[in-house]
Formats: structure tokens, sequence, C-alpha cells
């Protein structure tokens, strides 16, 4: 379909629905044009993950599946791998060993560890006996056993594993047992492999508890084949499908519906599935020794990779900063005309951009980045100049992790997840309270709502949670969505994270951290109801170097000329991005301490807890109440930065309810 000289991604199923009796009015429901008229049917005798898994290793027996580095005198080496055929031979013997403590299908079995082939191999064990496989997150302690006490029976850990956890695990009722211990208890014992259906529960993966306290989705054999399904026909569309010479680097917990996905994906494709080998600081070292030709990441890795190439290109001299932009903005004009990255300019991506290439290990065509939005700085950025497709998508637990991916070689998607994937309905539901229309002619805008086989079967144990997220079939995410005329979906806002100002405003907290987080001078930032603030630890150090403040860097961030420092950076930003008054930063609070999982403040995929922020507030009350009428970092809904201060002022500044204050924790450069 064309529209406007742009082909349109979608097609119109149903109607759009006025308000009627209280409800919301609902936009008309898209699919994908590629599945117009119906969805395709999974392959024939696909009823399970284990079925998928099987037919790889029928077809795929002597290809590389799983590989990790080989630890040399502490230090990581080559890759060592394991063939289809001796991963499926330890699959059986782990199956048994999770039958010998009586887990019959049906039960629970929980993984708790890092990426690595025991994890897969374990996950397939479960698949094979029709268990419902519950990921834990590696970074999690045992302190976090109490809250799946009537869940889990049977906990495998691949690392060592203490007498005191497995005490508190026995306190509630769980076995924690080591690798090796585990084995034995299958030894020399065969199990028959029992029917499964498509219906049946595979996993229950527990969300990221950034609102609240994780949620067990229940996700079916149907979800996940379906999910693969749909990404298979959105890549074989563009020709950019995976096949048995693709590698793969897993870092991202497989714990996380974005890996456990993407995996199942490559394990159907006999590709190859390499491990990190857990430090996040050597993490372009795996890269580079595996070479992988698709890489799956989320913001905070690509913002990394972003900002050391900027790095990099900055501290280099002035010859090599003017050719590298020259090069950047001839390939980019050639990308915006329509032209394949390939063919934009072939000749600059030998001579200049090859490095960048080879820096990712050479061989990478493809980066997908999920779980949070991407900056189209950053995307854009680094779609010119590794010489890959950068594509973002969308999706959540609920809905097994992909319901959008954005399109290759096409610049006016950047800033977008792309159209819906050929496996689910869409349509959104108007948010009057919040100003969005889904039925405007102009800018259909409303909470995202899915419908498709991709779909999870409710929260283990909470229908009640259920009940208040599905309707007749529709999943409402809680996230805003706004169609554009190609059928791309932009996410625009969180149905519950935003801020209401007092004169009647709305502001977007998610939009204001992400244009905020472009400055080089800061590494993290949180913005909530009240106060906190981080800076880059490199930059404030230069910074008191120039100004001759000689102090430890945690005295630096109390110094008021430190805040100022960051508050200009950061009004810099707003003013280059054309932010409104009242969404400009009035003053900052510099606290040394990072973000981090240690302090609660991030799930696994480096996200942030909305709700662990509170604590940070309240330690940071007194100085609010003692800075609310000077240098406090907060934004003025009622008061333009041209205004002087008026008894009207007073009387709203003191109101600390009606701010906006924004946390930026320095992070420690690694």
């Amino acid at each position: 379909m064309e529209m406007g000289g742009r082909k349109k991604f979608i097609v119109e199923i149903e109607e759009a629905k006025e308000e009627k009796d209280g409800k919301p009015s609902v936009g008309p429901v898209y699919r994908n044009v590629l599945v117009k008229d119906g969805f395709r049917p999974l392959p024939e005798g696909l009823e399970s993950c284990w079925d998928s898994f099987c037919q790889s290793v029928k077809k795929y027996s002597n290809n590389l599946m799983l590989g990790e580095r080989e630890m040399v005198e502490g230090k990581a080496g080559g890759y060592v791998w394991l063939t289809y055929k001796e991963v499926h031979d330890l699959v059986l013997q782990v199956g048994a060993s999770i039958r010998s403590c009586g887990v019959m299908q049906g039960g629970r079995c929980g993984i708790y560890g890092a990426n690595c082939s025991r994890w897969v191999i374990s996950m397939q064990a479960c698949n094979a006996h029709g268990l419902y496989c519950v990921p834990l997150y590696d970074t999690l302690g045992v302190e976090t056993f109490p809250s799946t006490e009537n869940y889990l029976k049977t906990i495998v850990s691949f690392g060592e594993v203490t007498p005191q956890q497995k005490q508190v695990a026995g306190n509630f009722g769980s076995q924690i047992y080591s690798w090796n211990e585990f084995l034995l208890l299958g030894m020399n014992k065969q199990f028959d492999i029992p029917v499964k259906k498509k219906t049946d529960i595979c996993t229950i993966m527990y969300t990221s508890g950034t609102t609240g306290d994780p949620k067990g989705v229940m996700i079916s054999n149907e979800s996940i084949l379906s999910i693969i399904s749909g990404v298979n026909h959105h890549l074989e569309s563009m020709n950019q499908e995976f096949s048995e010479t693709d590698v793969f680097l897993s870092y991202l917990p497989l714990a996380h519906i974005f890996d456990r996905v993407i995996e199942e994906l490559f394990i159907s494709k006999g590709a190859s599935i390499g491990f990190w080998h857990k430090d996040i600081k050597q993490l372009l070292d795996d890269i580079k020794e595996l070479k992988p030709t698709v890489l799956c990441a989320v913001p905070r890795v690509l913002d990394r990779i972003y900002a050391g190439l900027v790095g990099k290109l900055s501290s280099a001299g002035v010859l090599r900063h003017t050719l590298f932009n020259a090069a950047y903005s001839y390939k980019l004009r050639y990308m915006s005309k329509g032209y394949k990255h390939v063919e934009a300019a072939p000749l600059l991506d030998k001579l200049i951009f090859n490095k960048v290439k080879e820096g990712l290990g050479g061989n990478l065509r493809l980066i997908l980045s999920g779980a949070a939005p991407l900056l189209s700085s950053v995307e854009t950025f680094l779609r010119v100049v590794t010489c890959a497709h950068v594509l973002q998508g969308y999706g959540l637990t609920e809905t097994c992790a992909a319901s959008f991916v954005a399109r290759p070689d096409d610049l006016a998607m950047i800033n977008t997840v792309g159209p819906p994937l050929p496996v689910v309905d869409i349509c959104l539901e108007s948010v009057p309270e919040m100003g969005y229309d889904a039925l405007s002619r102009t800018t259909p805008r409303g909470e995202i709502c899915i419908r498709g086989k991709c779909l999870f079967s409710g929260y283990y144990k909470r229908d009640d949670l259920t009940k208040e997220v599905m309707t007749d079939r529709w999943f409402h995410t809680g996230d805003i969505g706004e169609w554009q005329p190609d059928g791309s979906m932009k996410i625009i806002d969180r149905k519950k994270n935003i801020f209401k100002l007092s004169q009647g405003e709305y502001v977007s907290v998610e939009n204001l951290e992400s244009i905020y987080s472009i400055s080089s001078s800061i590494d993290a930032l949180r913005i909530l109801s009240r106060c906190c603030c981080q800076p880059n630890i490199e930059s404030l150090k230069q910074w008191a170097e120039v100004n001759e403040v000689s102090e430890d860097f945690s005295t630096i961030c109390e110094d008021p000329r430190a805040r100022k420092y960051i508050l200009g950076e950061l009004t810099k930003i707003g003013k280059e991005t054309k932010l409104r008054g009242f969404e400009f930063i009035k003053a900052v609070h510099l606290d040394p301490i990072p973000f981090d999982m240690e302090r609660d403040l991030l799930t696994p995929t480096y996200k942030k807890k909305g709700t662990n922020f509170t604590s940070i507030i309240r330690s940071h009350r007194r100085y609010v109440q003692e800075h609310q009428m000077s240098n406090l970092m907060m934004f003025n809904p009622l008061r333009s930065t041209k205004e002087s201060t008026t008894k009207n002022e007073k009387k709203t500044v003191a109101s600390a309810e009606e701010r906006m204050l924004l946390v930026a924790l320095p992070e420690i450069v690694e």
C-alpha cells in the first residue's frame, strides 16, 4: 500500500469504536499488510518448543550450538563448543535428574544462574518434560527466595552453592543443587518424554518490576512458537532472515523474555550461540572473539558503545575528526535518500567505518534494540558507522517479547519501533484524561492494545491482575503510542508515568529522561515528583581540575559550583532540544552513589525501578526543604524563566507535591 509517497505497512481489519457506556473510544484495528488475509499457520508438526529443538537436532546435528570461552590462567581464551547432538544428549541427562526430584509434567523448575550452556540445557530439559521453567535473575541474592516460596520447589544453580543458601532455600520448602550434584541425581535413569500441547505452559517469566513487585507471566508453547513465526515472516519479507550460519552473543539475562525468545529463534534455525564470560567490562572483548552476526542490546549498552566511539573521536586530531564528520554526513545523506546502507558509501565503509565494524567483530549485520527507548541520535549514528542494520523493537513479557520491529534501510522509522509483527492485531484506546485521542484523523494516539496467539496465559496465581490488563482478548500495555503515516508505531508516553502540573500541563517523565540523558556530563538520571541527580565522574573531575577544586568525588558533588556546572550542561540540552519553559531543570542535587542493582534501583536489564527511588527522595528531603527557595533542581510549573519571584510564586514553590525534580546520580565510569 502507498500513502503520501511512502509505503504503508499496516491494513485496517476492524472499524473504530466511539466512546460508549463510560468506555473510552477505540481506534481501528490494524495488522501487518503481510497477513491482511490471515496469519501464517505454524509449521506442521510443531506443538511445543521441544518439537522445534528436536527438528533442529535432526537437521543440524553437527552444527555448533552452544559455546563458552575457555579460561586459561584466569584469562578468557577462545570459544569451546557443543554441537546440537551433544547438547541433545546432555538435555536428556538433565531431564532425568529433574524427574528424579519428583517433578512431573506441569511441575515447576527454577533456574538460577548466569547465561551459559548449562542454562540452555536445563531450559530444554524443562521443555522436554513439559515442566514450567521458572528463571531467577542471577543478579538477585537469596533474599529473593521468600517471594517465590510458594512457587519454586527445585532450583538449579550453575555456580557453587553455599550451606547458607541451601539452608535458606530449605526454610521455604525448596531444594537447591550445584550443577555436578544435580547431574548425579539422574545417573543411569530413564524417563519417557511426555506428549505436549501448544496450550501447555512452557515457562513462567517474571516481569522486571519497574513499577512494583514482579509478576509471574505464564507463557505457553504456542506463544513462543507464534512469536518466532512472526519474527521469521517479518525478516524474510526484507531478506534479513536468520540462518544456520548466524552467530549470536548471549549476554542479556535469559531470565528476561527478550533474550529467551531470541535464543529459541536461533536454535530453531540451527544457528550458534556463544556466551559472554560474565564481565560487562569485557563485553567488547567477547564480541571481538566470537564475531557475532547478530547482537541484541538494551539502550544502556548501545549508549555505552556510542559514548565510547564519540569519546575516541573527540580525542582524535582535528584532521581525523573533520574527515570522520565529512564521511558521516556523506553516508547519512545518501541513506536519507533511500540508499541501502551497504550502497550509500561503500568506499567510505572500507576506509573510515571499517574500524568500527572490526571493533564489533567484523561480521555484525543486525543489531536489535529493545526493553526501553533508544535515542534517535544514537540509533542514527550507529546505523551509519557500524555498517549494520540497527532496529528498534517493542514488546513486553506479556506479549512474549516483540510485537513491533522496525525495518532496515528506512531512516524514516528512526525513533519508532516499526510496524506490528505479522502475528498480532493492534489498536489504540483513547486516554481522555491525558488528552490522547485514538480517533484523531491526523495523529491517532492512545494506549497500545495487543491481540494475538503470542499473548501470555495470565499471571501466576493472580487472576485479579490478569483481569485488570485483559479485556475481550486484548492486552492493555499501559504504554501510549502514536501511529505514524507509514504504519509504524512511536512510543510517546507511559500511562502511569506522567506528571500533571498545576496549570493542567502533562509532562512525560520518560521523554524528559531520554532527552536530558544525552548530556555527556551525566551518566544516569531519574525524574520523580520530588528530588534527587548523577554526574559523569570523569566530566566532573575535569571540571574540578579546571576550577582548582581539589576534593574527593563525594565532596565535589556537594559543592554548589559543581551543581551550577551540571545545571548549566542540562540547560544547554534543554535549549538545544527546544523544551518548553516548565520542562527546564531549575536546580540539581548531585549524589556520588551510582544507580545499580546493588541498591535495587535497576532491573537486570538496566531499567530503572521507579518505586524504589522513594528511599533516595526521603534521604534528601531535608536538603529539599532547606533549598526550596534557592538552588534545588526542580521544575517550576507556574513560573517562566524570565519572571521574578512573587508572593504567589513562593506559595507555589512551597508546594512540593506539584514539583518535578530530577534524579541523576553519578555513576562510576568503568
